[in-house]
């Protein structure tokens, strides 16, 4: 298809050759239809045959029928003409149109329709339409009204374009055939590119009918074939220039009209038994819907074609005498009048498929609708069985009209069951169209039963070529592929369908495969190459996704992985029958995968956890879109992302309003829908700075810096304390006790809304303490249990120790406090104590200061391998990706190389450098540390971001240094071979010069110093001596300056000055949040840390060595912040949070009512429905003016017969033929309410 349009488009010399090869086999298969029996005219005087043609076009004459009995006087195009290969197929370019080419072909009335729908679909590129509007009638030079033809220009086109349809008609520029061919050309000037491939218009005229058709004629094909349309002559039939295809159909006749009605019905049938989508792999049938504007009697010949006659009772006699009534008053000169009351009465028992639009009562705008309604409530029938309905939901699915579905089919009259919802429901999802989700979610849809493992590999299946993560999930299939494909054997894997499997078009296509229900092989998308990618996309903040369903553990390795994978795909697979286990997540994150973002908010509002599975799309969009090559694609991503960042941010902040303490659980809580993982965890990853910054979390990070202590603590009462430790058990440090604690966590649940009369609670000691510190404690309370009163001080002095050293602000002050006297150490050891190489050195205090920089290397590889449950890869590349962990391997590494280097005499200096050079390094280390003041902290990130600009600045400044510097040297020294003085006068002088470092006794001639030595003796400047500066040119070299100055200071510094400020305005306003951000890092990093600062670090290590290799206690120091939460507690959250959620909604829902755009939005609906309701009540008043004549009528036919009555009465009474027996009657009046 792809390059059929290039062919189109291109219309070169190479196109057409491609062209022409592809579609040489059509005169083989396509025939034509030359009349071969001249049968008189007796119009003509004998010149013309019946057929149109001259005399002389003919081979025989006719004489007689075939047995020679009678003579001939009636041409038929079956026995007197003959089938010869088509000689008019190929491209037709309208001449000066300056648009694409339209294929055309001539063919036989008898032609198979399926050998034109097969080269139309597969030759032409022509897509394969969800409904077939046949326009016919209007045809010939009649006029048009205008309501009609506003409505073909804004309903019909539009509707085609809403459900991708094909236009019939006659493609002739006449008539109603040129009216369709405006509007599609007037849609295709205001559509884009992709709206115009959805309106196909095709053109079916009869051959002997189309003017300059010999310019068509090429036995070999034209490719193109120049047409030219004349637009002063309305007589003539020209094809229009705005259909993409001609169906030319010849039955040997010249000049006659309805020559095509025939093959146009048949195709119209064959075309309503295929099925939608490519290649017929749709799930309904393609609906053919005939629209009449106007014609004469044999219109309802071809509208009994058009439809399905399925009644077979004989009509009633009064019913035929009205039809024939009727018939008389509309078609008084036809004969065989008969023959159309018969096509009227057969027409009139299919009425439930007819619909009549008045143009002049209903809007034009209201066209596409009535169009597509018209077609559901086609096949409706009076009952509430759904099952008779599910094509016509189908549909409404196919054309994305979820309206039309709410009023038709969900209007509480049909009893939807789940199994007439199912394959919509697949097609909703696949073809994007939320709104059918919802309405099928809210009618009877159980998505539990619905969603199995096996559909939603199917739903990874359908992903579109075109996206991101097709691409990822290929090749990610690929390399599973490549594992396997060394090890297998003959047919052990089964192969993909190739094209030439696939149904052929000339096939009905009545039993179509679902890809949901296709046989699955190992070479196919399985849910181990969507958990690779969302592995690889999420990383370690989560276990891997639906591992567990496939038998596979973390810890395995990839190459294990995929060949257990193949293993399995290659048996039963009994995972694909079960029933999803978090089936809206798992739809959610399909949606999301592919940026689908309306669906995506909808599946977020359906499933659960609402604040992590925001923050989830969050992570997953922000990948994804660092990965998207196109701008358009990538910028959708981030806006979608910012969206769900933003719904994370809202739903937690109504939480926090509600539940201060439950809003704490829902930050730290595993989720075992998303893998084990928190929101906090989730937000670090998703880098949602926006989500840090809200004052909940900022609260809950508060809580768990002070640990036990309260927030209100002085600085300088913790360093006093942590100098004079006693300090801890006075009154000096307030700390917060545990049952008070729990008292006021209890009375504040009661005070706000909680679930089942209590709140979930916990306690920020099982935040704040690490693992070890928990099995210590709960050690201590056994004591306490089992001996309540034996001694009591020493407990309470464990506990308050506890709660001092083990909080994550005391060790933050200690590392604080021990790195500057590190550095105060480093520092004394550089100026005064650093000691010549073995034997005289290193001295005691720079042994030291060695044993405290191995204590570092300890703590830095306790943070790299210990810190993680991955593989040791991911965990190098998770320690590698901090930059504050990259400033500490590079001082770490200078410290190891100084240290060595200045082991040895030769190298002893070399080492005192590196040495002075590793202490700025471990100085500059302190940036991070005061990341957690407030008013520091800011201030750091805007001079990371100026630290980028300084970059630019420095690419700028480097080019005018490299061009000043070299022409200075150059002219102010004729030769000078000496390496550094060459680099030191091209680069360090002129960067010198910046700050005022101007020489100008050696630049200036008038001012060159008397009694310098120097020389211009080659001989001596190669051996070392200073050349003597040369004063030719030397305007030139003070111009340079001059102007070097004024580029520099002036421009380039200013500059600077303006990048930083547009920077520093710029982070300002978003700085707090940044540093809110980072807060949360180095929380996390001192929370994790041992209580012991380095150099006593290494107790801490030797103790966590002991309990890990000796006690053989497994490590969760990567669950930080972490509470799990199972069962009823757990259930209650989720309801709580859910609350709050549709709480959220509900707002933003009435915000959005309350805004103009939707009042207006409603006003119009309510003035539509007005205006509608005021049509109905004239064309009721009509009907009541049609009744009262009727009346009026019948009433005087009554008193006729009355008075006639009266006067045969009269005439018999003066008779005495008939004598009466009785008295004549009396007419019996009721008597009035009044008397």
């Amino acid at each position: 298809m792809k390059a059929t349009e290039k062919e189109h488009e291109g219309g070169g010399r190479m196109g057409s050759r491609t062209s022409e090869r592809d579609q040489s086999w059509i005169p083989n298969v396509i025939k034509k239809r030359v009349c071969t029996t001249f049968v008189e005219d007796s119009s003509s005087n004998g010149s013309l045959c019946q057929c149109g043609s001259g005399r002389d076009t003919h081979s025989s004459i006719a004489t007689g029928d075939c047995f020679g009995a009678a003579i001939v006087t009636q041409w038929n195009s079956s026995q007197h003409s003959s089938e010869y290969p088509t000689d008019a197929f190929g491209e037709m370019e309208f001449t000066g149109a300056g648009r694409k080419h339209s294929n055309f072909v001539r063919l036989s009335c008898d032609t198979l329709p399926p050998v034109v729908y097969q080269l139309m679909t597969s030759h032409w590129g022509v897509r394969s339409p969800n409904l077939v509007v046949s326009v016919v009638g209007g045809g010939g030079n009649e006029k048009v009204k205008t309501w009609v033809r506003e409505v073909l220009r804004q309903g019909l086109v539009r509707a085609a374009q809403s459900t991708g349809a094909w236009i019939l008609t006659g493609g002739l520029r006449e008539g109603i055939g040129r009216c369709v061919g405006e509007a599609v050309r007037d849609h295709s000037a205001a559509a884009s590119s992709l709206s115009q491939k959805k309106v196909i218009a095709v053109g079916v005229a009869p051959w002997g009918l189309v003017s300059d058709r010999q310019k068509l004629v090429n036995e070999q094909g034209s490719f193109p074939a120049r047409y030219y349309v004349q637009n002063t002559s309305w007589d003539s039939c020209c094809l229009d220039i705005n259909y993409q295809a001609f169906l030319l159909v010849d039955d040997g006749s010249v000049g006659r009209r309805g020559v095509e009605t025939a093959f146009r019905a048949k195709m119209e049938e064959y075309i309503s038994h295929q099925r939608t989508g490519l290649c017929g792999s749709g799930s309904i049938d393609i609906p053919v819907l005939c629209m009449l504007i106007a014609g004469e009697g044999n219109m309802l010949e071809r509208m009994d074609l058009s439809l399905k006659n399925e009644g077979n009772q004989s009509p009633s006699a009064e019913l035929r005498d009205r039809a024939r009534e009727r018939v008389k008053r509309y078609f008084p000169a036809k004969a065989e009048l008969e023959k159309l009351v018969d096509r009227a009465l057969s027409i009139y028992q299919n009425r439930d498929l007819i619909t009549v639009f008045n143009g002049e009562q209903e809007s034009p705008d209201d066209f596409d609708t009535v169009l597509l309604r018209a077609l559901v409530r086609a096949n409706k029938r009076v009952s509430s069985n759904a099952s008779e309905y599910t094509e016509e939901l189908k549909l409404a699915v196919a054309w994305n009209r979820v309206d039309i579905a709410k009023s038709e089919l969900f209007n509480g009259d049909i009893q939807w069951k789940y199994k007439d919802l199912e394959d919509s429901m697949t097609d909703a999802l696949i073809n994007d169209k939320p709104q059918f989700v919802r309405l099928f979610n809210e009618n009877g849809l159980n998505i539990v039963d619905y969603l199995t493992y096996q559909r939603l590999e199917g739903l990874y299946c359908s992903l579109s070529d075109s996206t991101l993560t097709y691409a990822l999930l290929q090749r990610r299939l690929s390399e599973r592929h490549g594992l396997a494909a060394p090890h297998k054997e003959a047919g052990s894997l089964a192969t993909l369908p190739s094209a030439m499997d696939l149904e052929s078009p000339l096939k009905s296509s009545t039993s179509p495969v679902s890809p949901m229900s296709k046989p699955t092989s190992p070479k196919e998308l399985s849910l181990y190459e969507v958990s690779r990618l969302l592995w690889d996309i999420m990383g370690d903040v989560c276990q891997p996704f639906y591992y567990t369903l496939l038998e596979l553990d973390q810890s395995t390795s990839t190459w294990r992985a995929m060949k257990h994978v193949n293993r399995l795909l290659l048996g039963e697979c009994s995972y694909r029958k079960q029933h999803c286990q978090y089936p809206w997540a798992s739809l959610f994150i399909w949606a999301v995968l592919q940026n689908r973002s309306e669906m995506a908010v909808y599946f977020w509002e359906m499933a659960g956890e609402s604040v992590l599975g925001a923050l989830a799309a969050c992570k997953i969009l922000r990948e994804l879109s660092k990965l998207e090559s196109e701008t358009e694609t990538k910028l959708s991503m981030k806006e979608l992302a910012q969206k769900f960042e933003n719904l994370a941010h809202d739903v937690f902040s109504e939480c926090y309003q509600s539940n201060e303490s439950r809003s704490f659980t829902l930050l730290i809580r595993q989720s075992p829908m998303w893998g084990e993982a928190t929101c906090l965890q989730m937000a670090t990853a998703a880098d949602a700075r926006h989500f840090f910054s809200h004052d909940g979390v900022q609260s809950l990070l508060s809580q768990i810096w002070w640990g036990a202590m309260e927030r209100s603590t002085d600085v300088w009462k913790l360093v006093l304390a942590f100098f004079l430790p006693p300090l801890i058990y006075t009154k000096l440090i307030s700390f917060r006790e545990r049952e008070d604690e729990g008292k006021s966590h209890v009375h504040h649940g009661r005070d706000t809304d909680s679930l089942d009369g209590d709140a979930t609670l916990f306690s920020f000691s099982d935040v704040n303490q690490t693992p070890e510190q928990d099995e210590e404690y709960a050690a201590l309370k056994d004591s306490q249990k089992e001996a309540p009163s034996f001694h009591p001080k020493r407990s309470f002095i464990l506990m308050r120790w506890r709660e001092f050293w083990f909080a994550p602000i005391t060790s933050f002050l200690g590392n604080v406090l021990m790195y500057f006297l590190f550095l105060s150490l480093f520092a004394y050891i550089l100026l005064l104590d650093f000691k010549p190489p073995p034997p005289h050195g290193p001295s005691t205090l720079e042994s030291i200061l060695y044993f405290w920089v191995f204590t570092l290397v300890c703590e830095e590889f306790r943070q790299s391998f210990f810190m993680a449950s991955t593989t040791l890869y991911q965990r190098m590349k998770l320690y590698i990706q901090d930059m504050w962990n990259k400033c500490d391997i590079t001082a770490l590494s200078l410290f190891a190389l100084g240290m060595c280097c200045r082991m040895f005499p030769w190298s002893y200096e070399f080492g005192r450098a590196v040495m002075a050079v590793d202490f700025m390094v471990f100085t500059l280390r302190l940036i991070h540390i005061f990341a957690i003041h407030k008013q520091l902290g800011p201030k750091i990130i805007i001079v990371e971001k100026m630290m980028k600009d300084i970059f630019f600045f420095l690419f700028f400044l480097a080019v005018w240094i490299v061009a000043y510097g070299v022409a200075n040297q150059a002219l102010l020294y004729s030769y000078d071979p000496r390496p550094n003085w060459i680099f030191r006068r091209v680069f360090y002088r002129p960067y010198m010069h910046i700050y005022g470092h101007i020489p100008i006794h050696e630049m200036d001639a008038d001012k060159l110093e008397e009694g310098m030595k120097c020389t211009n003796n080659l001989t001596l400047i190669e051996d070392g001596a200073e050349p003597c500066t040369s004063t030719y040119a030397n305007w030139l070299v003070v111009i340079l300056l001059v102007i070097y100055l004024l580029v520099t200071n002036i421009l380039l510094v200013n500059l600077l000055i303006a990048m930083f400020s547009h920077t520093f305005s710029k982070v300002q306003e978003h700085s707090d949040t940044y540093w809110k951000f980072q807060r949360y890092n180095l929380i996390l990093e001192y929370h994790s840390r041992p209580c012991l600062a380095p150099p006593f670090i290494i107790l801490s290590h030797l103790h966590l060595l002991i309990k890990r290799h000796i006690r053989k206690i497994p490590s969760t120091k990567i669950k930080h912040f972490v509470l799990e939460i199972r069962g009823r507690e757990a259930s209650r959250l989720n309801t709580w949070e859910a609350i709050q959620k549709e709480n959220i909604l509900t707002a933003q829902n009435k915000r959005e009512r309350e805004k103009d755009s939707e009042r207006l939005k409603r006003t119009s609906v309510k003035v539509d429905i007005v205006l509608k309701q005021i049509a109905d009540i004239r064309s009721w008043m009509a009907e009541i003016r049609e009744h009262e004549h009727r009346v009026k009528t019948e009433r005087a036919e009554l008193e006729y017969c009355t008075s006639a009555l009266s006067w045969v009465v009269e005439t018999l009474s003066q008779s005495n033929l008939i004598k009466p027996t009785r008295p004549p009657p009396t007419l019996r009046t009721e008597p009035s309410i009044s008397s």
